[in-house]
């Protein structure tokens, strides 16, 4: 039976480096939300009332570096143990042992490593959008340096301090419209036209988005909202995220290979690259998701995932929860 659905709540709670900033909703179990970039808590919106209405505690946070959390200066300051340790913070400052905890895009694999990090606090894991893959391979900086051929990928583009920042921070507002809408799938360029993911030598990210198209999902409150929080905070916080990765592959080598054991679940869209790419990653879910409840690609859905496909996105969250054993809620 569905729970009569409270209104949200903000809160500011102490990390060992800062505040996170999070928003509430609801009563019952912990199921910690993790967005992706460029997003905030308020990717989550859909869900909150959702995952609240089916009995749940939904708290969707601001990872460091966002909105009204805190953003340290230091670039190595957003390596991945630092947003464990944030997501344990959180769960402890709520008075909470234990949670469920759900990410999309880098979100994702925040979500993922909490779990094999911290399986003490981190019961169970649901993953949008980007596919888990162990740690592993070379060193990430080299495999991306290598994936654009005559072109720069994205991530590498990312990774230099300061030189995504002069494209984006000028006109905040469009280019987060146009990032939006290259990888939705209702206004993301047609099959064979100059790939987003990649920038031309000398070129942009966004001489590749489309041109006054918005996103079904994507209402202009909904812009502004996400506007308004980088138009204040930069882009720095969000961008040091590209730029620990190296770090990551340093610090998690003890981890190499290393299957998330929890239950999990897997939701992804049919035509979001994160889940082409890594077709891969998903095929070999049986031996690294070995608790993997149920895995979906959504027909049809790009890369927001939960805010292109809402409903069916909260069915298949709700659902799965649902079939936790009870210990892992």
């Amino acid at each position: 039976m569905a729970r009569h659905v409270t209104e949200t709540t903000h809160r500011l709670v102490s990390t060992p480096e800062g505040r996170i900033h999070l928003v509430e909703q609801g009563t019952g179990p912990l199921a910690l939300l993790v967005h992706g970039f460029p997003e905030s808590w308020y990717s989550w919106r859909h869900q909150l009332p959702a995952l609240a209405a089916a009995g749940y505690r939904a708290v969707a946070i601001d990872v460091r570096g966002y909105g009204r959390s805190s953003k340290p200066a230091a670039t190595d300051a957003y390596r991945m143990l630092h947003l464990v340790e944030d997501n344990v913070a959180v769960v402890h400052a709520l008075g909470e042992r234990s949670a469920v905890v759900i990410g999309h895009d880098w979100g994702a694999g925040i979500a993922a490593n909490s779990a094999l990090l911290r399986p003490d606090v981190f019961r169970a894991v649901g993953l949008l959008s980007v596919p888990y893959t162990p740690r592993g391979g070379p060193r990430p900086s080299d495999v991306f340096a290598r994936m654009g051929g005559d072109e720069e990928f994205y991530v590498s583009y990312f990774q230099e301090p300061g030189r995504a920042e002069a494209e984006i921070e000028p006109d905040v507002r469009g280019w987060l419209a146009g990032f939006y809408a290259a990888l939705s799938a209702d206004t993301m360029p047609a099959p064979g036209a100059p790939d987003p993911h990649f920038v031309s030598r000398a070129g942009t990210l966004r001489d590749r988005f489309p041109a006054g198209r918005m996103p079904a999902w994507l209402s202009e409150r909904d812009l502004d909202v996400y506007a308004a929080e980088f138009e204040r905070t930069g882009l720095s916080g969000a961008l040091n995220r590209y730029r620990n990765m190296d770090r990551d592959w340093e610090d998690l080598a003890a981890f190499d290979g290393a299957p998330v054991t929890q239950p999990s679940v897997f939701i992804g869209g049919s035509l979001d690259a994160s889940t082409t790419w890594l077709a891969d990653a998903i095929e070999a879910y049986p031996v690294t998701l070995p608790g993997l409840l149920s895995s979906r690609l959504l027909d049809g859905c790009g890369h927001w995932i939960q805010q292109e496909r809402p409903v069916e996105v909260n069915r298949i969250l709700t659902d799965w929860l649902a079939a936790l054993p009870a210990t892992a809620s």
